[in-house]
């Protein structure tokens, strides 16, 4: 691997930690947090934290992904490029676009829509029950009678889609340069 100078330990540790943060995040949030809250708490609570935490999941997966971007450069001059090296530029740069697109564009539509779906469920009773699975039956009747909603649905899951798609390229970018970066560990 050709190198624009030796990275110091300092440098090392921080590209390692940068990219393990990001991952973990991603794991937990992706993974781990959402199905366990929407279990425990009422449906608008779920949202009502999940547009509290998406901000700044979003934004610390940019500086994360950002920093691992950046200490990858400076240190893999594009002149001298391999192909694997090129592929691991290329995922860095990716997973920073998706997170920066669910920052700017996908997470805030799909909050926003998120909060007028519930101002309707909200005047039908509806929001208010634990997990997913009670009163299946009352969201299919007012998405059938109540246009509004049906398109309030509609672009939630468009945003929602968008945003979860961006959300998965991100992590298996992370997650092939996670991998790539611990074979080419000395040790452990």
């Amino acid at each position: 691997m050709v190198m624009e100078g030796e990275p110091t330990d300092f440098v090392k540790v921080l590209h390692l930690l940068a990219l393990s943060f990001s991952w973990g995040m991603q794991v937990w949030v992706s993974f781990i947090a959402g199905f366990a809250l929407v279990w425990q708490v009422t449906l608008h609570t779920f949202g009502l934290v999940q547009s509290k935490l998406f901000p700044v999941y979003f934004y610390c997966l940019m500086g994360s992904s950002g920093v691992s971007l950046a200490l990858y450069a400076v240190y893999h001059p594009r002149d001298l490029l391999d192909w694997h090296e090129s592929l691991q530029m290329a995922l860095y740069f990716v997973a920073l676009v998706m997170a920066g697109l669910n920052a700017r564009w996908f997470g805030p539509a799909a909050t926003e829509v998120m909060f007028q779906l519930r101002e309707v469920e909200k005047e039908h009773g509806l929001g208010n029950q634990i997990g997913l699975g009670s009163q299946r039956e009352a969201y299919a009747k007012l998405k059938e009678q109540d246009p509004k909603y049906r398109a309030y649905k509609s672009t939630f899951g468009r945003y929602h889609g968008l945003s979860n798609l961006c959300n998965l390229i991100g992590i298996i970018c992370t997650t092939i340069n996670l991998i790539y970066t611990a074979l080419n560990l000395s040790t452990i």
